[in-house]
């Protein structure tokens, strides 16, 4: 989005929206979710998760690019994932939208949560292999543009899928996740988001 200042057009600049000391514009069932580091750690190694929980912002959105460094802590079958364009399913652990995927097989993959229930996007074999970095910190970019949603991890493009139903909704909250299954943890940091038209 632009703001025109007299003749002067400035891009609108990303903005923080995780503070990395507390909670503030942000709802879920702490139990499964605190701040560690400056990051949000959701899971942990001690005990199994037996929902899919789901911290999300109060705020919904459209059109953004949205950027942070997410790490995955666990074994084989541990799982996670950002929520986009997403709603809570009332009086439920469960939410509802599409999900950037986070574990062995899933990375760099769009799911529909609780919707389809299938993976709608994948990567092509090998691109994964060459650009994680197992248990270490790892960027992720999700760019939604009207109908069509494009995921990056370290930089490179994973998926570029554009969704052909106009009855899916394209706003919502965000949210980050962790599975449910082993003990597990996903933290995520540095959570910046940038409004587009």
């Amino acid at each position: 989005m632009l703001a025109v200042t007299g003749s002067v057009v400035h891009a609108q600049k990303p903005v923080q929206i995780f503070d990395g000391k507390t909670f503030n514009g942000w709802e879920g069932n702490l139990k499964y979710f605190r701040i560690e580091q400056g990051a949000v750690v959701a899971g942990n190694l001690k005990t199994k998760i037996p929902n899919n929980e789901f911290l999300c912002t109060k705020k919904t959105y459209k059109n953004f690019i949205l950027k942070l460094e997410v790490k995955l802590v666990g074994g084989p079958k541990a799982n996670a994932g950002i929520q986009i364009r997403t709603k809570r399913i009332p009086n439920h652990h469960e939410v509802i939208g599409y999900q950037a995927d986070m574990g062995q097989g899933w990375w760099g993959a769009l799911y529909d949560e609780s919707r389809r229930r299938r993976m709608l996007a994948q990567p092509k074999a090998g691109v994964i292999e060459n650009i994680l970095k197992p248990n270490d910190w790892n960027q992720y970019e999700i760019r939604c543009e009207g109908p069509r949603i494009r995921l990056y991890i370290n930089g490179t493009q994973t998926i570029d899928f554009t969704e052909a139903d106009s009855k899916i909704p394209l706003t919502g909250v965000i949210a980050l996740q962790i599975h449910s299954g082993p003990p597990t943890e996903a933290w995520y940091r540095n959570i910046t988001l940038k409004p587009l038209k």
